[in-house]
C-alpha cells in the first residue's frame, strides 16, 4: 500500500477503451488497473467515454474511472478532443502515467513534459481492414506511437518476439524495454454448460471481426465431418469498435446446424466455457498475443494459434499447441485434429506451464515492479 504524500494516485492508467467494452487491450488495462488497486495502490484510468450512457466520473472495482466525451469515430478510433488533456490533468495528480498503445493521441498525451514518468504499453501494431481512411489512419497511429516510445521512460511488450518483428522495432530495441505478458485470469473450476455431445468441442472466444480470422475457422471446421462435433463461439459481436463479421458468421451457422454462437461472456460464462471445449483456435490474421488461447492453456485446453510475432508467443513459449500459417483452413483442420488427439497427461503438464508464465500474479509482480522503480522520481510506492 502507497504511502500518503501530494500525489492523490499511485497509478494513471491512459487507455481509449475501458470496461465495460471488451477487448485484450481493454482487459490488460483493466486486469492491470483492478488488480493494483486490490493490493491496496490508489489507481486511476482515464478513458475515453465510448458508450454516451456511461458516467463520466465513477468507481469500478476500487478503481476511479475518469471518461472523456467523444464527438465522432474513424474506424475503430473514437475522437475526444478532451482526451489528452484529461489525461494530463489525472497523471500530473499521480506517480506514474502508464499509456496502453496504439493510440493516436500518446503524441499529444507527451507533447510537453508530464513532470511524471511515463511506461507505455505497446499492445501491437494497429491493423484495420484495408481503405483509403484506413490506410491514413494507420499511419498516423505509426507516427503517434514512435513519437510517444521514444518520451517513455520505460516500454512494456507482451513479448521480445512481439517486438523484434514489430513496424518500430527500431525505436523498441533501444528503448528501456520489459517483456512482461498479458495478465491472465485463473479460469479453471467452470461447469461445461456448453457442451451438447461426446463428439469434440472446438472453441473461440474473442471479438467478432475481421483481423480474427473466422472465415478460416469456420472454413476448417466444416471439413470435419463429424457429426457430434461442435464449433462454440463466444465474443463480443453488438458494440465492437469498426465493426463485426457477425453476419457471415450468421450465414455459416445456418450452412451448418453444429456451429453455435454464444454472444458476449462475461465472469464464470468464460470459465464454463473453456470447461466445455477439447481445444482452442485462434485463427488471426493480426494478433499480438491472445489472452484466451493464454487462458485456455492455463484450463489444459491447447491452442492452435497463427504464426503472427507475439500471437504464436504462448504456444511457443509452453509448447501448449500449435502455430499454422494464417489463412490456412486446411493447416487449420489438420492442427486441430492433432490437439484434439492430446492424451490427459500432455494437457495436464502444459496448463502447468502456462499457469507459471502468463498467471495474473505474476504478471502483476512485474508490472509493479517496473512501476516502483520509475515512480520513485515521484514518491517511493510501497
Amino acid at each position: 500500500m502507497s504511502s500518503k504524500d501530494s500525489h492523490e494516485y499511485d497509478l494513471c492508467v491512459a487507455v481509449n477503451y475501458y470496461s465495460p467494452y471488451v477487448s485484450g487491450l481493454t482487459e490488460v488495462a483493466r486486469v492491470l488497473a483492478e488488480g493494483l488497486a486490490g493490493r491496496g495502490w490508489r489507481v486511476a484510468v482515464v478513458a475515453v467515454r465510448h458508450d454516451p450512457t456511461l458516467p463520466l466520473r465513477e468507481s469500478r472495482n476500487g478503481v476511479d474511472v475518469y471518461r472523456s466525451p467523444v464527438v465522432a469515430s474513424v474506424g475503430r478510433g473514437p475522437v475526444s478532443p478532451g482526451f489528452p488533456a484529461l489525461v494530463r490533468r489525472v497523471a500530473r495528480r499521480s506517480r506514474v502515467v502508464n499509456l496502453h498503445l496504439p493510440m493516436l493521441e500518446g503524441a499529444l498525451i507527451t507533447a510537453l513534459p508530464l513532470r511524471v514518468p511515463v511506461v507505455t504499453t505497446y499492445h501491437i501494431d494497429l491493423w484495420l481492414p484495408p481503405t483509403l481512411v484506413t490506410r491514413a489512419a494507420m499511419a498516423a497511429v505509426r507516427v503517434s506511437s514512435r513519437v510517444t516510445l521514444r518520451r517513455s521512460d520505460a516500454v512494456v511488450v507482451n513479448s521480445d518476439d512481439q517486438a523484434r518483428y514489430s513496424e518500430l522495432w527500431s525505436i523498441l530495441r533501444s528503448s528501456q524495454r520489459s517483456a512482461i505478458p498479458a495478465p491472465c485470469l485463473d479460469r479453471r473450476g467452470g461447469e461445461a454448460a456448453y457442451r451438447e455431445t461426446g463428439g469434440p468441442h472446438i472453441g473461440f472466444l474473442g471479438r467478432i471481426v475481421p483481423d480474427k480470422g473466422l472465415d478460416y475457422l469456420v472454413a476448417a471446421f466444416a471439413e470435419i465431418p463429424d457429426p457430434e462435433a461442435r464449433l462454440l463461439l463466444g465474443g463480443d459481436y453488438l458494440t465492437v469498435a469498426g465493426g463485426s463479421v457477425i453476419d457471415r458468421i450468421r450465414a455459416a451457422a445456418e450452412r451448418d446446424p453444429r456451429i453455435r454462437i454464444l454472444g458476449l461472456l462475461r465472469g464464470r460464462q468464460i470459465n464454463d466455457f473453456y470447461a466445455s471445449i477439447d481445444a482452442f483456435a485462434l485463427p488471426s490474421v493480426a494478433e499480438s498475443f491472445g489472452i484466451a488461447q493464454a487462458e485456455a492453456m492455463m484450463c489444459g485446453i491447447p491452442s492452435v494459434t497463427t504464426d503472427l510475432p507475439g500471437g504464436r508467443y504462448p504456444v511457443l513459449a509452453t509448447g501448449m499447441g500449435r502455430v499454422v500459417q494464417p489463412r490456412d483452413p486446411a493447416g487449420l483442420r489438420v492442427a486441430l485434429l492433432d490437439v484434439l488427439s492430446w492424451d490427459a497427461d500432455t494437457r495436464r503438464e502444459g496448463a502447468k506451464r502456462a499457469l507459471e508464465e502468463f498467471g495474473v500474479d505474476g504478471c502483476l509482480d512485474r508490472y509493479a515492479a517496473l512501476f516502483r522503480v520509475h515512480g520513485a522520481r515521484a514518491g517511493a510506492l510501497m
